[in-house]
């Protein structure tokens, strides 16, 4: 693929009775985006007719391929994933509903692996009704990370100039702590310091640490995993990259600290995510750092008690694919930039003219 072509973008359906198919329908009937990418939907044409009844007055019109030979650049396509008639039932929380889910999101993991695919935009699953033997994972990420074959990954989730990281995902309160080592906090701060530079097109990002325990542990007084194992952690990357911390968590977000930094790297899911969504009001995207390829999604659930109601905000999903995009992009725009050291210099006067001027 030349390096000026639109990308070809995977769309996984999600859980079949949740608003995945809904806001993907929304999002697409929008046909502007087919100036920028190529989408290839994981699903069936009875699942999308299904909602497209439900959305209404959508301008949503897709064709069937059955391989990737027949993608079509300036259309919406659909890959079958089953053939078999399934029962949908918007709002119910049911065995069909994660093994489908699973079934279109096994397709695109093995087009990103033969490379017909460069992106994935993932719409919701529920975490409990997809486990079985083909997907024993507790999400997307850490399913993405073997299929990748990737040492490690890390979970971003940002809206503008927002960017939330995480040390720990999807674990049990009590589990955190013993899963804080300086290790691990070192593998999440290169993994997002790479992330900041290449997808975000950040030259020098800097990144903020939280603390584990209230008020950063009060020098010792309120746990001792900042000054054994956080502290060190930092002095090290500081060797690498721009990083500060730890800050205690509820003052950080409260004085609107974030605003000074590029990225946050908390240590427990919703340490990072209540603050964030808190923040963000719903417009935030995932982002999986650490791919070889670029994964998003939504920052939502599956949302039952609104699917098949024709209520879906699609703005976090469409937002997902943009993102998807730019990133890809980004991407390519650095590893240009790396290729071609001239290149760099060259943006980086452009870059100081436009500032002096702006100074002046």
């Amino acid at each position: 693929m030349s390096t000026t072509a639109k990308p070809v973008i995977g769309i996984s359906v999600g859980d079949i009775n949740g608003i995945g198919p809904e806001v993907i329908i929304k999002t697409f009937s929008d046909h502007r985006l087919l100036e920028h990418c190529t989408p290839v939907i994981f699903g069936s044409a009875k699942l999308l007719n299904f909602y497209r009844k439900a959305v209404g007055d959508a301008h949503f019109n897709y064709q069937a391929v059955k391989d990737f030979s027949r993608i079509g650049p300036k259309q919406i396509n659909l890959i079958h994933c089953w053939e078999e008639e399934v029962v949908i039932n918007p709002g119910q929380l049911s065995e069909a509903g994660g093994k489908y889910a699973v079934k279109s999101l096994l397709m695109a993991a093995d087009a990103l692996k033969a490379g017909h695919i460069q992106g994935l935009v993932t719409a919701p699953i529920h975490k409990k009704n997809v486990q079985g033997d083909d997907f024993r994972y507790t999400g997307h990420t850490p399913f993405l990370k073997d299929v990748d074959g990737a040492k490690d990954v890390l979970m971003i989730l940002y809206q503008d100039n927002l960017r939330v990281a995480l040390v720990t995902e999807h674990l049990p309160i009590k589990d955190v702590p013993q899963s804080i080592t300086k290790e691990i906090i070192l593998s999440k701060l290169n993994l997002l310091n790479q992330s900041l530079r290449r997808d975000f097109g950040i030259d020098k990002p800097k990144i903020a640490v939280l603390g584990l325990n209230p008020h950063a542990g009060d020098e010792g007084l309120i746990g001792d995993e900042e000054e054994k194992i956080i502290i060190p952690a930092i002095k090290e990357a500081k060797n690498k990259m721009m990083v500060f911390g730890p800050f205690s968590a509820d003052a950080f977000f409260a004085r609107a600290s974030y605003t000074k930094f590029d990225a946050v790297l908390a240590m427990y899911h919703d340490q990072g995510l209540v603050p964030f969504k808190t923040i963000a009001g719903g417009g935030g995207v995932n982002y999986s750092a650490g791919l070889s390829f670029v994964r998003t999604s939504p920052d939502h659930g599956t949302a039952f008690d609104i699917a098949g109601k024709n209520e879906a905000d699609s703005t976090s999903f469409t937002t997902a694919v943009f993102e998807c995009i730019d990133i890809i992009n980004r991407r390519r725009d650095y590893e240009d930039r790396t290729k071609n050291p001239l290149r760099k210099i060259t943006a980086e006067v452009l870059r100081n003219v436009v500032d002096e001027r702006i100074e002046e």
